[in-house]
């Protein structure tokens, strides 16, 4: 999960990610596991194959997934998150691959995948980036392709936090190439108080 300020960071490109990741206080988002409704997923079964994690910050959904002896890859834009991420999978000896790269450009790995995750990157980007984004996760999707989506909520109170989501945003986002299964009200866990935030949790399938 991504995007601490009250302003989306697709909206600010002087926002540097790695300084995010320079260790000088808790991010909200990095709370070194993976998100409860993440593993509700896993524990159900519904994450196969190989399994893309976009925005994967330090790594903690890819590290699950390669947990479960699930092909796990993992790609943000910060080196800095992508560098701890991959001193996580050393220390717990689990074999995950971990990629620098914008979630912009997927295309570039040349490569398709049978699950895709996203925990709290959608909300960064603007309503120009939005389009590039789904774009792109077409370019690693193929029919049948199962993306799990979790972004901010317009149900959260206040104006702290990433931009908010509503429900009809994600459905227009994915109206084209996706079928979307369900979109349902979850929480994020954060490290900050209350220590949760109101999410959408969307689940879609490449058709």
């Amino acid at each position: 999960m991504t995007g601490a300020s009250t302003e989306p960071a697709g909206q600010r490109p002087d926002h540097d990610w790695d300084e995010a990741y320079s260790g000088s206080g808790p991010l909200p988002w990095d709370t070194g596991r993976p998100q409860p409704m993440f593993v509700a997923l896993a524990d159900a079964g519904q994450l196969r194959g190989r399994v893309l994690d976009a925005g994967c910050g330090t790594g903690e959904h890819a590290l699950m997934v390669a947990a479960r002896g699930m092909d796990a890859t993992g790609v943000d834009i910060s080196g800095r998150a992508i560098g701890i991420a991959q001193r996580k999978a050393e220390d717990r000896g689990l074999s995950v691959r971990f990629i620098a790269m914008d979630a912009l450009q997927l295309g570039e790995l040349d490569e398709v995948f049978d699950t895709v995750l996203d925990s709290g990157l959608f909300h960064c980007f603007t309503d120009e980036q939005r389009d590039q984004y789904v774009s792109s996760l077409g370019d690693v999707s193929r029919p049948g392709t199962h993306l799990f989506l979790a972004c901010f909520s317009d149900q959260e109170p206040g104006d702290w936090g990433p931009r908010r989501v509503r429900e009809d945003e994600l459905r227009a986002s994915f109206a084209s190439g996706w079928s979307i299964d369900s979109i349902q009200a979850a929480e994020f866990d954060i490290t900050i108080a209350p220590s949760t935030a109101r999410a959408w949790l969307m689940t879609a399938t490449r058709v």
